[in-house]
């Protein structure tokens, strides 16, 4: 929290968060998911190896994934950031949520956050994947528990709800 760093010199970011501009003030040595898990109590994208290898701190900056981990909280002044709390909309899952859940695509669920922001990024930009862009477009994740099959199988699923319009 930001009372743990008194004495420290302080920067406000001004950053739109699923669509809702966000002044936070926060230190300089921040990261852009502490600023988003403890200061805007955001907490889908999960910290798992705190060095960018494992996608679980996934979250999409102006268009495009990025590791939470590893970008500082002052990095995000001006842009725009898309978490998991931000896919659904109106109380409706998006089309890769709902998959991800009929079809079996996620067990603990410590992943799927990242996952689910990869592939909506993705998928809104490529709306008809192979089964092997998917796996390229989501190697940056990693999952422990379900061998991938049911995740991209569940993401064509989604590409092809998305491509007939549902959900959005």
């Amino acid at each position: 929290m930001l009372q743990e760093r008194v004495g420290q010199a302080t920067v406000t970011v001004h950053v739109t968060v699923n669509g809702v501009p966000r002044p936070v003030t926060t230190v300089p040595n921040r990261t852009a998911l502490e600023l988003l898990r403890e200061d805007l109590a955001l907490t889908g994208a999960k910290e798992g190896c705190g060095t960018g290898d494992c996608g679980a701190c996934t979250i999409v900056v102006d268009g495009r994934p990025v590791n939470g981990c590893l970008l500082l909280a002052p990095m995000l002044d001006g842009k725009t950031v898309l978490t998991v709390e931000g896919v659904a909309r109106g109380g409706k899952l998006h089309p890769v949520q709902q998959a991800m859940v009929e079809m079996g695509g996620l067990q603990c669920g410590f992943c799927t956050p990242g996952f689910v922001v990869t592939a909506v990024n993705y998928l809104e930009q490529h709306p008809n994947p192979t089964e092997d862009e998917i796996r390229v477009a989501i190697a940056g994740n990693l999952c422990r528990c379900t061998g991938y099959s049911k995740i991209v199988d569940a993401l064509l699923e989604a590409a092809k709800r998305m491509r007939e319009g549902e959900g959005r």
